[in-house]
């Protein structure tokens, strides 16, 4: 029975990054033998176990045979005689198919630091076909390993699964796992670049992958390309470190453009509520979770009057305010002018000019939130308490804007 560091850890150290988990390979043992020493079995898929004092994963050595549609349809060998480069074989790219031992030596049947010093991802074997969420690891490794690139050998192997049909076989879930773990690397916009660059954006995301090539207008967007255009707002957005639903929002705010008419463009009027939709379908069909989703209709449908928000009148300032929710949820309305900045400075040459909207918009709050709630309530028709509610914030915040002007 031998153990061997595999995997990330052992990538990640040689990068001389931080290494958080260390996951662990067994060669030589059965099931039985680890239950026998105290390990803890929790695999359900395969043969993985639980150290007994430090709760670190130790997976028997395997390999595994493809026998059904998607990354679930296989069967798994685990027994003594699996020997660890059989294991690392079965591995996606060859930057985790190093393993090391308990002396500290490494084994690297594959060329892994070989590519690790080319910044290279390349597979390890056409085994790699196999499983189609192979396809969403590279592209979230290419948005936090932001100097790699993908092997074009890799890169063909990838369209060819997207074109037998292997993407579609993925579950929902694990679409939205990937994508949001890739959301949260330092530059997601990689991660949807490296989806395009193989034809599965097009399967996974449709109402993404139609933004490029869609144009804008110049004066208003240097970058032109609405494609172009998102990816710098959701990498605006990682830039600052800011949280899961904004990137989300950041990354869908404009779905709508890519249904403009062309005969229209490059001026794109109504895109908000065509972007509502899209957003709604599209994280019902990918089981975004419900502050992801729910900020992100919220940008798509209001950006444009965030960006107008110092022409609004009083009224519709606080119109505005109540439909974000502002009242009840000021964290999720800071989230909400956190992803609307992020498509101001998602432009060339935008990311140090001034964006007076948020600023406006949190003191417009704060005067609306000044009214006496209490009195407003005690001293209205109670048929009419919410329509006297409104009229007093709104009073409130025109006498604030009156403040301001003078």
């Amino acid at each position: 029975m031998k153990t061997y560091i595999v995997g990330g850890a052992v990538r990640d150290r040689l990068l001389g990054l931080p290494v958080a988990d260390r996951d662990y390979v067994v060669v030589g043992a059965t099931a039985d033998e680890m239950v026998a020493q105290g390990y803890q079995p929790v695999g359900k898929d395969f043969p993985v176990f639980l150290h007994p004092q430090t709760h670190a994963e130790y997976a028997l050595a395997r390999t595994e045979r493809k026998s059904g549609h998607g990354y679930k349809g296989f069967t798994v060998y685990a027994t003594p005689d699996v020997t660890l480069e059989e294991d690392l074989q079965r591995r996606d790219l060859t930057i985790n198919a190093i393993a090391e031992d308990e002396a500290g030596a490494l084994i690297d049947p594959y060329g892994g630091q070989r590519d690790l010093a080319a910044r290279c991802f390349r597979h390890v074997s056409d085994a790699f076909a196999e499983d189609p969420v192979r396809i969403l690891r590279i592209a979230r490794f290419a948005a936090r390993f932001t100097d790699f690139s993908v092997a074009p050998e890799t890169n063909a192997l990838m369209r060819k699964m997207v074109d037998n049909g292997e993407v579609d076989a993925l579950v929902p879930e694990r679409v939205w796992q990937e994508v949001a773990r890739g959301l949260m690397e330092a530059q997601p916009s990689r991660m949807f670049h490296a989806l395009r660059d193989c034809g599965a954006l097009a399967r996974l995301f449709p109402e993404i992958d139609r933004l490029f090539g869609v144009p804008q207008p110049p004066a208003h967007h240097p970058e032109v390309d609405t494609g172009v255009h998102v990816m710098l707002v959701v990498d605006w957005a990682a830039q600052q470190n800011f949280s899961l639903p904004v990137r989300f929002a950041a990354l869908t705010h404009d779905l709508g453009k890519g249904v403009t008419p062309p005969e229209q463009w490059p001026r794109h009027i109504g895109h908000e509520a065509r972007s509502v939709e899209l957003v709604r379908a599209l994280s019902d069909r990918i089981r975004a979770p419900a502050d992801c989703r729910d900020l992100a209709v919220a940008v798509a449908r209001e950006h444009g009057n965030v960006h107008r928000a110092l022409e609004l009148r009083p009224a519709t300032l606080v119109e505005l305010l109540e439909r974000v929710d502002a009242f009840r949820r000021p964290d999720r309305f800071e989230e909400f002018l956190q992803a609307c900045e992020c498509d101001f400075r998602g432009r060339p040459g935008y990311e140090a000019r001034p964006f007076p909207p948020p600023g406006y918009l949190r003191q417009a709050l704060d005067a609306a939130q000044a009214i006496d709630a209490a009195e407003v309530v005690r001293t209205a028709d109670p048929a009419r308490i919410r329509d006297a509610i409104f009229q007093a914030r709104t009073e409130s915040v025109a006498a604030w804007r009156t403040r301001l002007s003078v």
